[in-house]
């Protein structure tokens, strides 16, 4: 399906702009649609979530819009816990910890947790992200980023 520039609103034509990003209908519609859930889905479950109202659009349309979000910095790629599943999409691009569980499922942590999130994580704390969240803490994931000095 061929990108077209009409149908973009203001807001997202100058967010795509200040991104190095040019707007068209169809990457407004599936940003729009990952900035709305935080359920942090799939390319395909993304697809679902937008197909309603862009019939044509394709999956591949939808994965190469999501890797052009990821490249400008709207959207980040959360690869699967596994290695081998399919990567899940965030348009929070703040930073801030994930849970991911044994389904495929990404939740995100509530910043009053994350906030006293010491290393090793205390049982109490582990046992108030289970009971919140519903999940079993079965191990703690922490990931520095870094770049080289200009």
């Amino acid at each position: 399906m061929g990108e077209h520039t009409t149908d973009c609103d203001e807001a997202s034509r100058e967010l795509f702009r200040r991104h190095g990003l040019r707007c068209t209908k169809q990457r407004q519609v599936i940003y729009s649609a990952l900035k709305a859930t935080t359920a942090h889905p799939t390319a395909e479950e993304l697809l679902g979530l937008v197909r309603s109202g862009e019939p044509g659009l394709s999956l591949a349309t939808v994965y190469n819009t999501l890797e052009a979000l990821t490249v400008c910095g709207l959207a980040r790629r959360l690869p699967s816990n596994s290695g081998n599943g399919p990567c899940r999409y965030d348009a929070d691009v703040s930073q801030h910890i994930h849970i991911t569980t044994s389904d495929g499922r990404v939740l995100d942590v509530p910043e009053d947790i994350a906030a006293r999130l010491p290393a090793p994580l205390p049982a109490d704390l582990s046992e108030e992200l289970e009971r919140r969240l519903g999940v079993r803490i079965t191990g703690v994931h922490v990931e520095l980023l870094g770049e080289d000095r200009a």
